[in-house]
C-alpha cells in the first residue's frame, strides 16, 4: 500500500513539471522510481519513457485542440532525434547498472 502511494504521489509531481513546464518528468521519475519503488536502473528508466509518453500525448491531444501545436516543426524535431536516440539506447544497454 505504501508503494502504491509512493507511486500516486511521484507520478503527480512528475505530471505536474511536465505539464507546467513541458518537461523535466523523466528528471523526476527516474530518481522516484529508483529510490522510493526499488526498481533497477534499466527499469526505472523504461517506466519513465512510458510515463513521459502518456503524459505527453494528453498534453498534445489539449494542445492541438486550441490549435497551438506546431505540427511541422515537432515532426522535424521528432524525427531529428530518432536514430541518436535509438543509438544511445543501444549504447546504454552496455553501461554496468552501478555506473
Amino acid at each position: 500500500m505504501t508503494a502504491l502511494v509512493l507511486a500516486l504521489l511521484a507520478g503527480a509531481v512528475a505530471g505536474l513539471a511536465l505539464g507546467a513546464l513541458g518537461a523535466g518528468g523523466s528528471i523526476l521519475t527516474v530518481p522516484a522510481l529508483i529510490f522510493l519503488l526499488g526498481f533497477t536502473p534499466a527499469a526505472a528508466t523504461t517506466a519513465s519513457l512510458v510515463v513521459v509518453i502518456v503524459s505527453s500525448v494528453a498534453a498534445l491531444v489539449a494542445h492541438a485542440r486550441t490549435g497551438a501545436v506546431h505540427w511541422r516543426a515537432g515532426l522535424l524535431f521528432a524525427a531529428a532525434g530518432l536514430l541518436p536516440a535509438a543509438a544511445a539506447g543501444a549504447l546504454s544497454a552496455r553501461i554496468p547498472g552501478t555506473v
